[in-house]
């Protein structure tokens, strides 16, 4: 079972009207473009509301993307606290061995403070274009780039700003991230495994890659909403909270809460400020109402993810504790019985055997190459998904979620209504560790199969690569992924968000 950090109570008793959380999880569910998988309301310090879509739960860590960024500031404040990072310090201080390459005067000027608040004088994105001057080294590649302009002046939303800030935090500790976090942050908070994607050089990327539970997400956003401290324990400075959380540069955006300016490796937003990542991950920190909101998901649509926070959470929390009444038991309810819509089919065809879908063309994953579907007993099946040397199996849930290891597979044959006994075949794979999920669609007439992704992940990996860094995580049973798997991503080229 997943580690609890933080104590629960009613939502009544914290002052939460539990009917206006039912409305904000119907509008979001109600969303085309917004899919949620988790979702946990803190207030008062303690958790009211909790809820996972089934086939997620609470001790599966979920690909955070770039809400990993308010990791990385945490870091770089501990770091600061030790006297080993000093914020008005160039960034080439740092790396003293790329001196006599980073020739540029705007480079050479670069602040600690300025990579840290995404000020570095650029004027746009410049991941791909750091990673082609220097694939192994993305640190000499973006100072290699010469700022548009000063320093501190312009607001760019800019992964190298955050590779960097988090190289010279594993520069000056000898650490990467995770064990520089682990006693000072991840063990305090209750927060158990993690895993943190790293580059070609071996660094964990600080923009993204972090894999953590929900849970972790909502003690970091507590942790900021209490100025750093926890229990008896001071564990960030709150200055440094302070700093981190208040806007040091104006921000752009096509969305109203991207354009309210940009701390720290937070975002302000128009009611609080806030860590996300790609695809909806959120950290919601809300300071006048004593709230935290986390969530994670699979939603193109984040803006409409905070919209509904601000239209029916935010009146839901009052000034004074409520008297019991009957919302808080249908929200409990209501968050029993999340789920995510299984593939609608019926059972297999009479007869049906073993068979191997080889690969149509204009696949969205071409790495895989055939779908092997193996007859067990009792009417059970299992798919098995092959790439190169690798083979991933998953139990089929016909009309249900099964989860095996990383997967959860759900499928479903059509109902043929022209006599013939040649029906096609449809399975969902959710990667349970991330947002994605993969649909089959597999034609026994020719022996092929289509894949599509309903959100494709955010760099070019193999099926096997997405979970967690390191060993399996999360409930389900062991896994089944054979052959030699590529490792975790090391391709600092990859576009986290």
């Amino acid at each position: 079972m997943a580690l609890k950090a933080l104590p629960r109570t009613t939502p009544a008793s914290a002052g939460v009207d539990a009917a206006g959380v039912i409305a904000f999880v119907d509008a979001l569910e109600s969303n085309p473009d917004v899919e949620l998988h988790s979702m946990m309301l803190v207030r008062h310090g303690q958790v009211v509301a909790e809820g996972w879509w089934h086939p997620y739960s609470a001790e599966r860590v979920h690909l955070l993307y770039s809400l990993s960024k308010s990791f990385t500031s945490a870091a770089t404040g501990f770091a600061v606290a030790e006297g080993l990072v000093d914020l008005d310090d160039t960034v080439l201080s740092y790396f003293p061995e790329l001196d006599r390459d980073s020739t540029d005067r705007r480079s050479r000027s670069m602040l600690v403070r300025h990579v840290a608040a995404m000020a570095s004088g650029h004027v746009e994105e410049t991941l791909d274009r750091a990673i082609a001057l220097d694939p192994r080294d993305l640190v000499r590649g973006f100072l290699l780039i010469p700022p548009d302009l000063e320093p501190g002046t312009v607001f760019a939303y800019n992964q190298p700003c955050t590779f960097t800030l988090a190289a010279i935090v594993q520069r000056v500790t000898g650490q990467s991230l995770s064990d520089y976090l682990r006693p000072r942050l991840f063990d305090p908070l209750g927060i158990g495994e993690t895993g943190w994607s790293r580059d070609a050089s071996g660094r964990e990327i600080g923009y993204s890659g972090l894999y953590a539970t929900t849970e972790a997400v909502a003690t970091l956003g507590q942790l900021h909403l209490q100025g750093g401290r926890w229990g008896e324990q001071q564990l960030l400075p709150a200055d440094w909270v302070s700093e981190a959380t208040r806007s040091h540069i104006a921000s752009t955006g096509e969305n109203p809460d991207w354009q309210v300016g940009y701390g720290f490796q937070f975002w302000m937003a128009r009611h609080g400020y806030r860590g996300d990542g790609a695809f909806g991950q959120f950290c919601v920190v809300l300071p006048e109402w004593d709230a935290v909101l986390a969530i994670t998901g699979q939603s193109p649509d984040m803006q409409a993810v905070l919209d509904a926070v601000w239209e029916h959470l935010l009146p839901a929390l009052r000034e004074a504790p409520l008297t019991p009444n009957d919302a808080d038991p249908a929200l409990a309810a209501r968050l029993a019985s999340l789920a995510l819509p299984a593939v609608a089919g019926v059972p297999a065809p009479v007869g049906s055997t073993d068979q191997v879908f080889v690969a149509a063309t204009g696949n969205d994953q071409p790495s895989l190459t055939e779908v092997v579907l193996s007859a067990g007993s009792g009417g059970s099946w299992t798919v098995t998904l092959v790439e190169g040397v690798a083979r991933i199996g998953a139990a089929l849930g016909i009309g249900k979620w099964t989860v095996t290891d990383i997967i959860a597979a759900s499928g479903g044959w059509s109902d043929a209504d022209d006599g013939s006994n040649i029906r096609d075949l449809r399975i969902d794979l959710a990667f349970l560790d991330t947002p994605h999920r993969l649909q089959l669609y597999c034609r026994p007439g020719p022996g092929t199969f289509e894949c599509r992704w309903v959100t494709a992940p955010l760099w070019p990996a193999s099926l096997s690569q997405l979970r967690r860094p390191g060993p399996p995580s999360g409930s389900g049973e062991a896994g089944t992924i054979s052959g030699q798997p590529a490792p975790p991503p090391r391709n600092a080229s990859t576009p986290f968000a």
